[in-house]
């Protein structure tokens, strides 16, 4: 452009700048999103009279592993938190609805949290608090969890620790299959506590 000698070469940066922006975003890995409760609901045969009806209210995680990011262990008391590889919502939720599904399924009982139970029926309520949520990719997934069985209506509670430590595959799936493997022995353990409760038995942990 006469009289501006300059304006081509500013022009020919200010493309050049644009097309690095945009391979910079075409080469930014996709987010990958992970469920807890896709097959963490194996049937199981009911050993209580039908029906059975649960409770399960919603489950506390430490702030640190609180979030959509996965959250895996480094050593040396580091983290990473993964941003292109999360969770498909909450932590918490996600395993509200796995241990929900799983104990359900263990029972034939229907969760009634969010419904009204029929009137006079007996309902377990069921709470847990996870105390510790690792993840370590290629090694391992645990999960350490608080958790209680009262039927409602009456004080006997039954209050159980639980920790359960699964060999974890390779890769971001292999640790996310460990974590369901966990979650479904937890399920199966609470499942017994609320067994234990309407057979009138004093179970223990």
């Amino acid at each position: 452009m006469k009289g501006f000698p300059f304006a081509g070469k500013v022009q020919a940066l200010s493309v050049a700048a644009i097309v690095a922006a945009l391979a910079g975003c075409a080469s930014a890995p996709p987010d990958q999103f992970y469920t807890l409760t896709d097959g963490a609901a194996a049937p199981g045969a009911a050993s209580v009279a039908a029906p059975l009806y649960i409770e399960m209210r919603p489950v506390t995680v430490p702030d640190q592993v609180r979030r959509n990011q996965m959250v895996v262990v480094k050593g040396d008391g580091q983290v990473d938190l993964l941003e292109h590889h999360r969770w498909a919502s909450k932590l918490d939720d996600q395993i509200g609805s796995a241990l929900s599904l799983g104990i359900a399924a263990q029972l034939g009982a229907v969760d009634v949290y969010s419904n009204p139970a029929p009137p006079a029926a007996a309902v377990y309520r069921i709470s847990a608090s996870v105390q510790r949520f690792e993840s370590k990719l290629d090694d391992y997934a645990l999960i350490d969890t608080v958790w209680s069985v009262r039927r409602t209506g009456e004080r006997a509670v039954l209050t159980c620790r639980s920790v359960f430590r699964e060999t974890a595959g390779a890769g971001h799936a292999g640790l996310v299959a460990a974590h369901r493997a966990a979650l479904s022995k937890l399920s199966a353990r609470i499942a017994d506590g609320v067994r234990g409760q309407a057979a009138g038995q004093g179970a223990g942990c």
